[in-house]
């Protein structure tokens, strides 16, 4: 046959759209040529899947040899065209047999020996193809991370050769197999932090009801400490929610397997851009927004951040979601994420502590705090101060360990999901106005708040969010003043 037809995918944002790579092989001048908007590095495809086949002892056709990936309007980049290009070519010559083509879909680079070598986006590819009701023919190096995804038909291979001989049914390849959990020894524990108790419940409630925190205090107060240790009082990821994590890793290039299953935990450095948080790109890559998809995103100095590239996390923190917009190209990248923050009082750090070290100016106070915009602050659910502690109280008893506050956590969230089937801090307006009613006493005493403290309306419903999410932690139905009253001391005004 003259023509021949292979299965692959391109991806595109968070999703892995078909890409079929079709081989006409003619008279003309020989050479290849690649056809379908490829980027440079899958126009360099040609040179690759030539010397691979070269050395893999397969005959490079001496005549006109035109790819075409397809659909020839979506932009084609990376290296995993090479394999399904190479097989093309071999089934339009006749060197392999074609007749089983249609069943697999195929990705993976090619060295120059013929080897195979990882490509990104394993995960996500695999999912699609699933669904597609193919199986997925990768590199050794990338087919474990498939295998992941359950009733997935994934095989692994270490070269062109290996492939070749799978589909002439000389030498099956094995079926891949998921890499073994592996168990987190180094997590981090609640016990660790000394005293505050105060930003223990703090930590707590947001981890009960999907909150946002920003902790304020001098340094050295245990406000990252307590910030590295809220992924350790998260539910469990369910399966659906673990794979939609493990693709955007995937897709990013970051995926770990023994990460497979755990809450991401991002901290970037306060010098990060706009465009390195929420994603980008010619081709959009997710940022370190969307990598902390059913995470945690920890933002340490918060005054120290461009305020441009702060005020990009306002309709994050609100929709769950980013919509990447470029001139060629629109992607959209799910974000729902804990945001946790920290910042000192002052430029110097001091401002309010014992020490009574502060030298800084109202003027230099005002200056510094107004970096972080007032919007942005609004969004905000808990905040509330980290003081520095005594002697006493860094020796004493350890408090609570994780385990013991993972278990209230992760009965307030059943509640919730049984109730409005999402966590507290995802209610909307409507929902908020039907399931977080105050009883009559706290809702005098909430509104009494509203009218001295100037809170918006957004402010008003976060703090029955809070509220709401107290009350499930006392395992109760009924918002009561005192859960009313909790949720107004960790507003910021």
């Amino acid at each position: 046959m003259s023509v021949a037809i292979v299965h692959s995918r391109a991806l595109c944002g968070v999703t892995a759209v078909g890409v079929t790579v079709e081989v006409h092989v003619a008279g003309g001048l020989p050479g290849i040529h690649v056809v379908g908007l490829p980027d440079t590095e899958v126009r360099e495809a040609r040179d690759r899947v030539r010397a691979a086949l070269q050395n893999a002892q397969f005959e490079v056709p001496a005549r006109k040899v035109t790819v075409n990936l397809a659909p020839a309007d979506l932009p084609k980049e990376s290296g995993r065209y090479d394999l399904p290009i190479a097989l093309g070519i071999l089934a339009a010559t006749g060197q392999i047999p074609g007749n089983d083509l249609p069943r697999y879909e195929f990705a993976g680079e090619l060295a120059l020996t013929g080897e195979l070598r990882a490509v990104r986006g394993a995960l996500a590819m695999a999912l699609y193809a699933r669904r597609d009701g193919r199986a997925f023919v990768l590199p050794d190096a990338s087919a474990g991370e498939a295998a992941l995804v359950q009733d997935a038909t994934v095989y692994g291979a270490h070269s062109l050769l290996a492939v070749c001989a799978h589909l002439a049914a000389r030498a099956l390849l094995p079926a891949a197999v998921a890499p073994p959990a592996v168990a987190d020894a180094a997590a981090l524990d609640l016990a660790d932090v000394r005293g505050q108790a105060h930003a223990r419940r703090a930590l707590e409630i947001a981890a009960a009801g999907g909150h946002s925190l920003l902790l304020t205090g001098p340094p050295g107060t245990g406000k990252s400490m307590l910030a590295q240790r809220l992924p350790a009082l998260l539910p469990p990821l369910t399966e659906e929610e673990a794979l939609e994590v493990a693709a955007i890793a995937s897709i990013a290039g970051r995926f770990v397997p023994a990460r497979w299953g755990k809450r991401p935990f991002r901290a970037p450095h306060h010098t990060a851009s706009g465009v390195a948080l929420v994603g980008g790109g010619g081709n959009p890559r997710p940022g370190e927004i969307s990598l902390a998809h059913h995470g945690v995103l920890f933002l340490d100095e918060l005054p120290e951040w461009d305020r441009r590239v702060l005020e990009v996390l306002r309709e994050p923190l609100e929709s769950g979601v980013i919509h990447v917009s470029r001139a060629a190209r629109h992607a959209s990248f799910p974000a729902q994420f804990q945001l946790v923050a920290a910042m000192n009082p002052c430029p110097c750090g001091w401002s309010g502590d014992a020490s009574a070290r502060c030298r800084c100016t109202a003027e230099q106070i005002a200056r510094y705090r107004s970096r972080v915009s007032g919007p942005l602050l609004d969004r905000v659910d808990l905040s509330l101060t980290v003081p520095s502690l005594s002697a006493s109280e860094l020796a004493a008893v350890p408090g609570e360990g994780s385990a013991a506050v993972r278990s209230r956590v992760v009965a307030a969230r059943e509640r919730q999901r049984a109730r409005q089937g999402c966590a507290n801090a995802r209610l909307s307006a409507g929902q908020v106005a039907q399931l977080c009613v105050a009883e009559a006493e706290g809702a005098a005493l909430l509104g009494n708040a509203m009218q001295r403290l100037a809170f918006s309306a957004r402010g008003y419903h976060r703090v029955l969010k809070v509220a709401r999410t107290i009350a499930d932690l006392a395992g109760v139905d009924a918002i009561a003043p005192r859960h009313v009253a909790e949720a107004l001391s960790y507003r910021r005004t």
